[in-house]
């Protein structure tokens, strides 16, 4: 077995035998003598004028293929000790997967409900700007990544197996293109059957999956976790619990705080999401009119240092759809989503500025400082808008240029957006830093700076404001025995696949203390 790269034009790239012919002449053996090969890394390259394909491949010259196997065993936990998992996101779910595969039994307690359920009170936001407070884009089974893309990029190599992640996802019914390609993606149209068949997976090894079950106070003994109590004053017992509730459950910070558990304040970034009809990114991206039927939807990473802080853009998503991703009334959260195909016809990204503990007015000890910061820009948003999840938006241009949009350009966020000055909603530093980095990307990227572009506020939810600490080698609450904070709501994953690594971990290292 040989391992080259390929490079091939974009109609090039699926096809098997014109891929096996560049293989056969980059090794100059007779195409005859391949006699299998596999592609094991794919990504575009736009760099020149044109546009082509970069493989990594394992070429079999004369010899068989060596099989790829993905099924992985998970035994019976029926009767094994318990681990209490707060929370069905990502980290949630890999972290029961984790348990079984280590001999535990894992106890899911979720506040929202089943991806089935959550439909309807999607419905209710998208159509009715009615939130759920429990189950919403952010709440429920699969978590906040389910109904919001299921972006699988991560540059988090170093924090456990990226592939083994990857082999599980596709254990579960995902494309085997999440393996290969450089920014693999899953989309929000498939993820609720991967997310059914892991909890299927979970119950039949005789894990528990409980809906409708809010936490409401951890217990313990002599410091150290001895269980659970729910809202309805259920118990459950367990001498491990993984808190892995996500980025907006405020109630748990509190829940926390109020039980002297320490939390602390923490850094994260805030700003809105821009939206362009795609086939400006594909022209810029691709350096051509039309993108073609080879090629994918393009996405873009932008950054730029203002004033001395960063600006820069985050969780793109071609060929997407904005998403009203409040969790409690009164609010609005703005956040993106593609489909597998990415077909839709507007590219949107988050675009935000960096905030630290002293740009904020207030106590520096008070673990929610960043919260109630964050809290009250959405509840301005939210005002802007006029209700029913109307979201205040304006143009590009006239962003920068300080005069409110005359209108607002078509867009892909269903509550409707209304034409806002956005300075009466983000903070002047935030404001203005954004309004200088806007003109320096379109300097970056042809077309980027255009008034066809649309600002839609605010992008508040790009990581927690509350970090929960944990000790870094066993993982658990420095004041707690058996606590283990876990997931982008503690503050230690950014993703969905630095999410099921931490999961991971953290199940991991419970095993060991109630083995």
């Amino acid at each position: 077995m040989k391992e080259i790269e390929i490079v091939c034009k974009p109609h090039e790239h699926e096809d098997a035998e014109a891929i096996k012919q560049l293989a056969a002449t980059k090794l100059n053996v007779p195409v005859k003598h391949i006699t299998d090969l596999k592609i094991r890394k794919r990504s575009i390259d736009a760099r020149g004028r044109n546009v082509v394909y970069r493989m990594h491949v394992q070429v079999f010259v004369n010899e068989p293929a060596i099989p790829d196997v993905y099924n992985i065993q998970y035994p019976s936990v029926t009767n094994k000790k318990p681990v209490i998992i707060v929370g069905a996101g990502p980290a949630g779910i890999f972290a029961a997967l984790q348990c079984i595969l280590d001999g535990c039994k894992p106890i899911i307690l979720e506040r929202g409900k089943d991806v089935k359920q959550r439909r309807r009170d999607l419905a209710n936001i998208n159509k009715q700007g009615l939130v759920n407070p429990e189950s919403n884009y952010c709440f429920g089974e699969g978590g906040a990544g389910t109904y919001s893309d299921g972006k699988l990029y991560t540059r988090s190599t170093k924090r456990g197996d990226v592939n083994q992640v990857l082999k599980m996802f596709v254990e579960h019914g995902a494309d085997q293109d999440i393996l290969i390609d450089a920014r693999p993606h899953i989309g929000t149209n498939k993820l609720p059957q991967i997310i059914t068949a892991m909890r299927e997976t979970i119950l039949n090894a005789g894990g528990e999956f409980i809906f409708d079950t809010r936490v409401t106070e951890v217990l313990t003994s002599f410091d150290k976790i001895t269980g659970v109590k729910t809202a309805t004053g259920e118990v459950f017992s367990a001498d491990a619990v993984i808190l892995a509730t996500g980025h907006s459950a405020r109630d748990v910070f509190e829940m926390l705080h109020r039980q002297n558990i320490l939390v602390e304040a923490k850094p994260f970034a805030l700003g809105v999401r821009i939206e362009h009809p795609q086939e400006i990114i594909d022209k810029a991206q691709y350096h051509c009119d039309t993108r073609g039927p080879y090629l994918p939807p393009s996405y873009y990473s932008l950054v730029e240092q203002v004033d001395g802080r960063g600006v820069f853009s985050f969780c793109m998503c071609p060929g997407g759809i904005i998403a009203p991703c409040a969790t409690e009334p009164n609010e609005i959260v703005v956040n993106g989503w593609s489909p597998s195909k990415r077909n839709n016809p507007f590219a949107n990204s988050g675009t935000v500025v960096q905030i630290n503990l002293e740009d904020v007015a207030g106590n520096d000890n008070d673990p929610f400082k960043l919260l109630r910061f964050q809290q009250s820009i959405e509840q301005v948003a939210f005002t802007a808008g006029g209700g029913n999840l109307v979201a205040p938006g304006q143009r590009m241009i006239d962003f920068v240029e300080g005069r409110v949009s005359a209108d607002i350009p078509k867009n892909s966020y269903l509550p409707g957006v209304k034409s806002t000055d956005l300075k009466d909603v983000l903070p002047a530093w935030i404001h203005q830093r954004l309004q200088k980095a806007l003109p320096a990307f379109g300097r970056k990227m042809k077309g980027y700076y255009t008034n066809e572009a649309l600002l839609v506020g605010v992008e508040s939810r790009t990581s927690s404001p509350v970090k929960i600490p944990r000790d870094r080698d066993t993982l658990q609450h420095p004041q707690v025995r058996g606590l283990y904070p876990c997931g982008e709501g503690a503050g230690y994953a950014g993703g969905i696949i630095s999410a099921a690594i931490d999961g991971m971990n953290c199940a991991q290292e419970a095993a060991k203390l109630i083995a």
